[in-house]
């Protein structure tokens, strides 16, 4: 596997942990506001996924299908920090983390990316910068 399939991958899988914990936010958020800026926040990460599986399938390689195990970690601390506290704000604040791994992981895969596919990250950048402040806007909102 050639090292612009194995890093659009690790993207796919971090991206993927965010779009799950979305959909799992969706679930336990009873705010019916916060669930549908969920269901969007979900669905942008849906769209991304797809874009860089494209490209991972036109190096004829398989795109990742799973996510990691720190996705899977930082949503069991949300619902554990909920079950003790204020439930929308213990999953807003645990997703803007989620949000904050994600621009990172992309930002830091423009740096050493060919050219083909830091073209593709420099498309999808903006998109998960607009939700990154989406929910850092929400967070602060929270107080």
């Amino acid at each position: 596997m050639n090292t612009n399939v194995q890093q659009l991958n690790e993207l796919i899988e971090i991206t993927r942990d965010g779009q799950r914990f979305y959909q799992h936010a969706i679930e336990e958020v009873k705010d019916v506001e916060l669930q549908h800026l969920f269901r969007d926040m979900a669905q942008a990460k849906t769209q991304i996924i797809q874009a860089l599986a494209v490209k991972v399938a036109a190096n004829h390689a398989q795109p990742a299908a799973g996510g990691t195990a720190l996705g899977r970690l930082r949503e069991l601390y949300a619902d554990t920090r909920a079950h003790i506290g204020d439930r929308s704000k213990a999953y807003v604040e645990q997703l803007l983390h989620a949000e904050e791994r994600i621009l990172e992981a992309f930002e830091s895969a423009c740096d050493g990316a060919e050219p083909d596919v830091r073209a593709l990250l420099a498309v999808e950048l903006p998109k998960l910068r607009a939700c990154h402040q989406r929910m850092l806007q929400l967070k602060n909102s929270f107080g």
